[in-house]
Formats: structure tokens, sequence, C-alpha cells
């Protein structure tokens, strides 16, 4: 692994991943699934979105280059369905993704941080994406925890 980014980011984005999973095991039996007042996001569609981005964000870094192929239709549509699944399944699935997230960060040599790469919404740097799971699931968590105060 290259320099203290990497590291950071490395043991933070698995602890990232660990604390959603905890967020959601705390939730009362049943209620991972629960919307809350039927207009806000479940805690298992938050981490349907955690697992498969961080499938992306892997294989962006290593390639250094947005999927062409992505759509946000199929995206949707893919989160849906892992959300409608089993639990253990996506957990499974999150930390697989997590997984090759972390290989992908450790994989990235310091010179190459400042590279820019082409988003959908507008150009970021490799350390900007590199960062965006651990961000991401550390905001779901919070939703998560967020959704366990209104059920109490």
């Amino acid at each position: 692994m290259s320099g203290h980014l990497q590291k950071f980011l490395v043991t933070a984005t698995q602890k990232a991943s660990a604390d959603l999973i905890t967020a959601v095991g705390n939730l009362p039996e049943g209620k991972s699934s629960w919307s809350p007042f039927d207009k806000g996001r479940s805690a298992v569609d938050q981490v349907a979105e955690c697992a498969i981005l961080n499938g992306l964000s892997a294989d962006l870094i290593a390639k250094r280059a947005f999927p062409a192929d992505f759509t946000m239709e199929a995206f949707v549509s893919a989160k849906a369905e892992l959300a409608a699944g089993d639990w253990e399944s996506l957990k499974s699935l999150l930390a697989a993704n997590t997984a090759l997230v972390v290989a992908s960060i450790e994989a990235v040599p310091d010179e190459d941080l400042e590279l820019i790469i082409a988003m959908p919404w507008g150009e970021r740097t490799l350390a900007e994406i590199m960062s965006y799971c651990y961000w991401n699931m550390s905001y779901h968590e919070g939703q998560t925890n967020y959704i366990a105060s209104l059920i109490a």
C-alpha cells in the first residue's frame, strides 16, 4: 500500500462497513425494511446502495474511468431487487464489494491521487473517488440510526 491517505481510507472504509451492519443489526426485529412515514428509505435499501456502489467504485478506481454502460435505471432496479432479498446475501455482497474497494484503494500509488476522472456530474480526483465509499457508508449508518430513533 502506498501512503497515508490510502492507509486511512482502507481502515475507515472497513470500519464504516462494519458500523453500517451493526446499525442495521440494532434495529428491532423486522424493522430493517421499514420506511419512515412510508416516505423515507429503509435501512436495507441504503445497505443495498452501499453494496452496489462499493463494487462500482472498486472498478472505477482500478480502471480510472466511470463505466460507460452505467444507467440509473439499471442501478435503481438492482438496488430494489437486492433490498427485497435476504439479509445474509445483502451483508455478503457488502462485505465482498467492500473488500474489492479496499483492494483497489491499496493499489493506488501516491502519484495517482490527483488524477482527474470524468464523472457524469463533473470531474473528481482519484483521491476524492477513493473516499466515497467511506463517506457513503458513514452517511447511511447515520440514516439507519435516525430510523432507529423514529421507531423507539
